[in-house]
């Protein structure tokens, strides 16, 4: 289904998008600013046009609008519109094809509309994180638990941790060197390099804490009280010793009331002040 525009050779069965213009008036004028046209415009009309998606309009045209002489996007499947727009958009997304959204069924106009996008930028058919509710519904449960990440109330996207057309992590997170560093980027007083590291921060990563969209538990820990998070690695270490702290130990005082640095130190080994 992909196609590339040979506007200048009529041979070719390419129109034009003026032709196009003469019966799809309204669609036209809707695609006067869309970022397609301001391509083809620039590229001398020999850029993104009407037929770069639809195909060559000759045989429709000539068929008096057969509309089973071009192609419908909107009827396509989704691997026929994802190769589509990647004869295009390849570079911005050369791992689209093997993104958990395309091994999904999910196709690019399932998110994006050139004719009537709600969202300019990207034309997007909504503002995130809306448009990702459309189908991701239980990430919106945990988005409302009492601990969340702002994402609701604006201040971080989706696409800021997650990018839809695709990495070789898992969940499309940003691929980066360091795994945290998704994390790390907004909260930079774990980054590091310290002196001391704290081994699961830097081997298991923050999701072995941290419950990323939402959590009933303060701050988005995985489990209600820091102690027993704690005793789930240092169980062994804390009973029968001066911590006092055996399995059930979430009656005694916080571990991090002592261990102030536990996502690293430049102190100490312990992670004391």
């Amino acid at each position: 289904m992909a196609v590339a525009q040979d506007a200048t050779h009529p041979a070719s069965g390419f129109v034009g998008s003026e032709t196009c213009a003469t019966c799809h008036e309204d669609v036209a004028k809707k695609l006067g600013d869309n970022p397609h046209s301001r391509i083809e415009a620039m590229h001398g009309k020999a850029g993104a046009s009407c037929e770069s998606c639809h195909g060559p309009g000759k045989a429709h045209v000539d068929g008096g609008g057969d509309v089973t002489k071009i192609i419908n996007p909107a009827k396509a499947n989704p691997k026929q519109i994802s190769e589509t727009c990647l004869t295009c958009h390849a570079g911005a997304h050369p791992n689209f094809q093997q993104s958990n959204h395309a091994k999904a069924g999910v196709s690019c106009v399932s998110c994006h509309s050139v004719h009537a996008a709600k969202v300019e930028k990207s034309l997007l058919k909504a503002q995130q994180p809306d448009l990702c509710f459309t189908c991701h519904a239980d990430q919106k449960a945990s988005f409302n638990q009492l601990f969340h990440h702002k994402t609701q109330e604006g201040l971080i996207k989706c696409s800021d941790c997650h990018d839809s057309h695709g990495t070789f992590e898992d969940k499309q997170l940003r691929t980066t060197a360091d795994k945290n560093a998704v994390c790390t980027k907004c909260h930079t007083e774990t980054r590091g390099p310290f002196v001391f590291e704290h081994v699961p921060v830097k081997a298991e990563g923050c999701m072995a804490c941290h419950t990323p969209h939402g959590s009933q538990n303060a701050r988005l820990l995985n489990v209600p009280n820091v102690n027993q998070l704690c005793n789930q690695c240092h169980s062994a270490v804390a009973a029968g010793t001066v911590h006092g702290q055996g399995a059930g130990s979430s009656d005694q005082p916080p571990c991090i009331g002592c261990h102030n640095f536990i996502h690293g130190s430049n102190i100490n080994p312990a992670f004391i002040r």
